[in-house]
């Protein structure tokens, strides 16, 4: 089984402000290829850069979604599911992002490790570098391949624990 695991880093507070995203491809059980770019947000205004260390300065001249859309179709081409840490937020940048972009929507469905965590841990939180921590998973929180790649890596963790696909589904 093939999956992708995507995370998105915003530049405000509307799901279309994407300015970065990063996608870890899980092939046989093991994450076998990652993709990275920032994006060139819908404004100047980047908000959270005290998070994700993103500025309009490394920002403006990077592509826009759909520039970029073609390869993150290329890339995430035969999975079954999205993986994704709290996956309705990723889910509804990626929904926005399509159609700011006037593209279709993808209709593959979304797999949560949040949820999955949150059946399983014994953790007073399941926030992603939280649950790495436990998992003991490197991660440089806030940017996005490497919250992709952990949230992969926790994927399989979950599952090797016995939490079903089933039970991590995004409604």
């Amino acid at each position: 089984m093939t999956l992708v695991a995507i995370d998105f880093e915003t530049s405000g507070r509307e799901a279309h402000s994407a300015c970065a995203v990063g996608l870890a491809r899980i092939v046989d059980g093991r994450v076998a290829d990652c993709f990275y770019t920032l994006l060139r947000p819908p404004s100047p205004r980047v908000l959270f850069s005290e998070i994700h260390g993103l500025t309009w300065s490394m920002l403006k001249d990077a592509p826009t979604f759909s520039d970029i859309w073609p390869a993150i179709g290329r890339f995430v081409e035969g999975a079954e599911y999205f993986i994704a840490h709290n996956a309705s937020f990723d889910r509804r940048v990626l929904e926005a992002c399509l159609e700011r972009a006037a593209l279709p929507p993808l209709r593959m469905p979304f797999l949560c490790t949040l949820k999955g965590s949150r059946r399983s841990l014994p953790l007073p939180s399941r926030r992603l570098n939280v649950v790495c921590d436990y998992f003991n998973i490197p991660l440089e929180h806030h940017n996005a391949v490497s919250d992709a790649t952990a949230c992969a890596e926790v994927y399989l963790r979950l599952r090797a624990m016995g939490v079903t696909d089933r039970q991590m589904r995004l409604s």
